[in-house]
């Protein structure tokens, strides 16, 4: 077994394909067929690889559940290898560019993610709280500030766009210090792209931010720019709570993650530390 992603085991099968096997939790067989329903369709458009779906097994008495074969994508998880060359920022924005363009009717909805900010508030509030008492963020009051510059954004109004929807470090594959390959499009969907401009922060080394911003077509506006780092808040504040769970041994825990998000975190507060700008700092 090569590793867990969506709730689920990967295994490697010969040079080219990947096997995964749903156990962990319920929700990843409607992922499995989502991904087997709409990902081939977008990845010959995409300019890294991703794992495009060959085959859906039903459940059988060999095994109850639903499971996928793919095609295999090599790196190493961005959670392991961090991007460190500055190139990468024009490979993420590439990849994004390619991925966010307008859904067709009927495309799936995201499960927690995507709409108004501002019903995340309380989840937010939480992990905020519950990393606050754990000792892990040391400005509380600056990661708070850009979720709440975040929240009075305007929200989104242009079509639908496909997402990935979980762009956190474990889920995109580095090699020679770039980008080279996305995985675990389970939670693909349709809606504001600010979701996906969060990657900025969570993904990119420091100082590349304003390069991915001018890469990225078309433009993203400030309110989108905005309300990307609240998104990019409330997955960093996710990822960091559960990478203190995995230093501490606890049930899905991934100490890996922890890093990456106090790294994103400590990016994300000092953007919010310029109140002669009329909007936060990129």
């Amino acid at each position: 077994m090569l590793g867990v992603t969506n709730g689920g085991s990967l295994w490697r099968l010969g040079d080219e394909l990947a096997v995964r096997l749903p156990w962990a939790t319920l929700s990843a067989d409607a992922l499995l067929r989502k991904e087997h329903e709409w990902l081939p369709s977008l990845a010959a458009h995409l300019p890294l690889p991703v794992p495009v779906p060959q085959r859906l097994s039903e459940p059988s008495e060999r095994f109850p559940r639903p499971w996928i074969v793919t095609t295999w994508v090599p790196g190493t998880p961005a959670d392991r290898a961090p991007a460190t060359r500055a190139e990468a920022a024009d490979t993420l924005a590439a990849f994004l560019t390619a991925l966010h363009r307008p859904a067709p009717e009927g495309a799936p909805t995201g499960r927690d993610r995507g709409g108004p900010l501002a019903d995340r508030a309380e989840g937010f509030a939480q992990q905020l709280a519950s990393a606050t008492e754990a000792g892990l963020i040391p400005d509380p009051d600056a990661v708070r500030a850009v979720w709440e510059d975040a929240v009075a954004a305007p929200d989104w109004t242009g079509p639908a766009l496909w997402l990935h929807g979980d762009l956190h470090p474990a889920n995109v594959l580095t090699s020679d210090g770039t980008f080279c390959g996305v995985i675990d499009f389970g939670d693909l969907f349709a809606g504001d792209p600010a979701c996906d401009l969060a990657a900025a922060w969570i993904l990119l080394p420091d100082g590349a931010a304003d390069r991915f911003h001018a890469a990225y077509q078309p433009a993203p506006d400030p309110a989108t720019l905005r309300r990307a780092r609240g998104w990019a808040v409330w997955k960093a504040l996710a990822c960091l709570l559960i990478g203190e769970a995995g230093v501490h041994g606890r049930p899905g825990g991934k100490r890996t993650w922890g890093p990456p998000a106090h790294a994103a975190l400590r990016r994300l507060a000092a953007t919010i530390r310029h109140p002669s700008s009329p909007a936060p700092k990129r």
